[in-house]
């Protein structure tokens, strides 16, 4: 079953947790997933998202890896890159700032790349299960950023070379609230009233 008719790659999006761990992304490619992020909109235009490159084997993902959850540590190290979003809170000289809006475009292009790498034939997986102020300080990150959230890009690989709870994974069904629970009309809680009938709220895999 696939979600509702919407566009691609949105519809066909979702987040694996068996990557190729011998897939390589080339310096063009990764390139091409940031610049996906780059053109995100942004409040006042100010970009307020940075992402640290952690391709296997360089400086940043041997930061990264000892410091992933116990449920990531299987997975996430298999995959060809790791995007870990940062947010700056406070712009240099600015003051303290509403961390709202920083957190708001960050999403939007954190979402841009994820949906960047799908188009690409690439599959994102985004986590918030590592120790980000051991890994924000080992990295330099400054005072006025905040590290949120790792994106794993690969290519998907073989669920028997993976443990059997990542192969699992696999085979999960995708599922979202209805939308009458979620869209609201004239006040909180009461329903949208244009909501169309409602398609599946659940998908397999693709």
């Amino acid at each position: 079953m696939n979600p509702v008719d919407i566009v691609e790659p949105l519809r066909s999006r979702w987040s694996p947790s068996v990557f190729d761990a011998a897939h390589e992304l080339s310096d063009t490619e990764i390139s091409r997933l940031l610049e996906a992020a780059q053109w995100a909109p942004s409040s006042g235009n100010r970009q307020p998202w940075r992402y640290l490159v952690a391709v296997r084997g360089n400086a940043a993902h041997d930061v990264l890896v000892p410091h992933l959850s116990r449920g990531n540590a299987g997975w996430v190290p298999r995959a060809s890159v790791v995007f870990i979003s940062v947010t700056v809170v406070e712009p240099e000289g600015d003051g303290p700032g509403d961390p709202t809006y920083p957190l708001h475009d960050l999403g939007q292009a954190s979402a841009h790349l994820t949906l960047q790498a799908k188009a690409m034939g690439l599959e994102a997986h985004q986590f918030a299960g590592f120790d980000h102020d051991a890994v924000g300080a080992a990295l330099g990150v400054p005072d006025h950023a905040r590290v949120v959230a790792g994106i794993a890009v690969g290519v998907r690989g073989n669920p028997a070379e993976v443990s059997e709870r990542d192969a699992e994974r696999e085979h999960k069904v995708r599922t979202r609230r209805p939308l009458v629970e979620t869209a609201y009309g004239d006040r909180w809680g009461t329903p949208w009233p244009g909501i169309t009938p409602s398609g599946p709220t659940t998908a397999e895999p693709a």
